[in-house]
């Protein structure tokens, strides 16, 4: 996975971008995007605000444009203050997805100016450009400070639909061919992307053995638990040995990938996702699969595509219990839930997933049982989710789901738009399976929204470096 540089961004960004860039008129338009950049091996500019170059005012021609120069200079003022990217992207009407050589000339005389413009003690490192056509692919370069230019090898959106333009796709200034899901095309497009799977026991377990059979590049698995007698009923790929040796439940997943898989980096991180190494670790990969059983580790993920502006995918399983009219304890139903969090809309904390109570009920049982027990018997904690013990035949359907939403978004479908299945829940006592749009959940503003590795982590203070 030979891969320097990302842009990313979130699906309601794309969508006005969109609509702006090709306002149906065959004429050039622009925008300005403002980036938070996060280095390192994968280098990722995530876009947290754009400026629209307005259509009246602009000089727009069919194959060019001239960049007002108040909107530039609105967009390094407030680039300035946050120590932001710029990445100047305007459309191609004529569907070329290449940069023209009045792209160029424009890139050599504006470049040099936004970086001999910056007023600023530290300037942003990087400045870009980019193109999008009628289709809404995007291709795009990074400049540095002595104007050496890069390309950028990965423009992803996260959305209803996660949409990924790889600069490898692209033949000539031909925008690249859909892909097919469930065929050869998408095993190559996984082998490319980085996934990250918190959790290694019931569903995690099931969930990485899916993406490894399924082609994925990358693996990385975060769990710091062990395995013991009593979850061989549920963990893929476990041993008596394994339970015998208390093998980390990661190492045993990494082994056993590896066995059938010599094409593949796997990656063990013996962390609880609430620690500093794991949100890293996690930070850098493509999309996160959420297969935990604590509200805290929810927590975090959620934080994490928020900052990150990654896809996430929750899974939960549950087997509630009534009492019968003869006063026996029964199973009422089996429950599989599954939600895909895109950054920008709810979370698991809007779709009451988890919620200040119920995060410090966890947090008193696990720091202070008796006191927990003191509150829990008075009543005063309520609300708080137990998941009850769970069967490996309910967790493959809830993992196989998970994993089939991921799909479904990534190498669309579905006969409707994917923005009315942004929860599942099934329930097998019923026989039924309900389905969730994602404007069926309140949106608010999210402050960590593309704030990306910004101290301290995921603003929580025990995360700092």
């Amino acid at each position: 996975m030979d891969r320097k540089w990302t842009l990313a961004l979130s699906g309601f960004q794309y969508e006005r971008l969109q609509a702006h860039l090709h306002p149906g008129d065959g004429l050039e338009a622009a925008a300005i995007l403002l980036c938070r950049l996060v280095t390192g091996d994968r280098s990722r500019l995530l876009v947290y605000n754009y400026i629209l170059a307005p259509l009246t005012s602009s000089a727009r021609e069919r194959d060019h444009i001239i960049w007002p120069g108040e909107v530039l200079s609105r967009a390094i003022d407030s680039a300035e203050d946050e120590g932001a990217s710029l990445v100047l992207i305007h459309s191609h009407p004529g569907s070329m997805l290449a940069f023209s050589s009045i792209d160029d000339v424009s890139d050599r005389d504006i470049v040099p100016h936004i970086f001999a413009g910056w007023s600023e003690q530290s300037p942003a490192r990087y400045h870009g450009s980019a193109i999008m056509t009628p289709d809404g692919a995007i291709r795009a370069r990074i400049y540095d400070a002595e104007h050496n230019e890069q390309m950028v090898d990965l423009v992803t959106v996260v959305g209803d639909d996660i949409k990924y333009f790889w600069l490898e796709d692209i033949e000539g200034s031909n925008p690249p061919a859909v892909v097919q899901p469930f065929c050869d095309g998408m095993t190559d497009k996984l082998g490319r992307l980085s996934v990250g799977i918190v959790g290694a026991s019931g569903t995690g377990s099931i969930t990485a053995e899916q993406a490894a059979r399924m082609g994925f590049g990358e693996i990385n698995l975060i769990d710091f638990d062990l395995v013991e007698h009593k979850n061989l009923n549920r963990i893929l790929n476990s041993s008596i040995a394994d339970a015998q040796e208390s093998r980390l439940k990661v190492n045993m997943l990494k082994t056993a990938i590896e066995s059938y898989r010599d094409n593949c980096a796997v990656n063990a991180y013996p962390l609880n996702i609430s620690e500093r190494e794991a949100v890293l670790a996690a930070s850098k990969c493509d999309v996160l699969f959420g297969c935990v059983d604590s509200l805290e580790g929810r927590y975090a993920l959620d934080l994490l595509a928020q900052a990150m502006l990654l896809p996430l995918f929750d899974v939960g399983v549950t087997i509630p219990t009534r009492v019968s009219t003869d006063g026996r304890v029964v199973i009422s139903d089996a429950f599989g839930r599954i939600d895909y969090i895109q950054p920008g809309r709810s979370t698991l904390f809007t779709r009451e997933v988890y919620n200040s109570e119920s995060l410090r009920a966890e947090y008193l049982a696990a720091a202070d049982p008796d006191a927990f027990r003191d509150e829990a018997a008075e009543g005063y904690i309520k609300g708080i989710a137990h998941e009850a013990p769970s069967v490996i035949a309910l967790n493959m359907q809830a993992a196989s789901a998970s994993m089939l939403e991921y799909i479904a978004r990534a190498f669309p479908f579905r006969h409707e738009s994917n923005a009315n299945y942004a929860r599942t829940i099934f329930s097998i006592a019923s026989a039924e399976q309900d389905h969730f749009a994602e404007n069926s959940f309140s949106t608010e503003e999210h402050p960590l929204f593309a704030t990306g590795l910004r101290e301290p982590l995921l603003g929580i203070p025990s995360l700092s470096e």
